[in-house]
């Protein structure tokens, strides 16, 4: 089983676990150099991002983005999704 956990900011500013990305995308994620890809389930880089490990890293990183679940649509209608 892949290691999915940690946190990333998405293309529209939300916080989104790993574990549970949403839009049908999968995480691949190098801990060391905390890095985040977002690829479609073949394999398609769709979004890079930075890995924070827990909520309390996200914190002390001076974020203040909304935590959202994989239910939350990446994009909208009016980009193209």
């Amino acid at each position: 089983m892949p290691d999915t956990e940690g946190y990333f900011i998405d293309w529209d500013g939300n916080l989104r676990p790993a574990a549970d990305p949403g839009g049908g995308y999968l995480c691949d994620i190098d801990r060391a150099a905390r890095y985040v890809a977002v690829t479609t389930k073949t394999g398609i880089l769709v979004h890079e991002a930075t890995l924070y490990r827990n909520l309390n890293d996200v914190t002390k990183a001076g974020i203040s983005a909304p935590l959202v679940d994989g239910s939350h649509p990446w994009g909208t209608k009016k980009d193209g999704f």
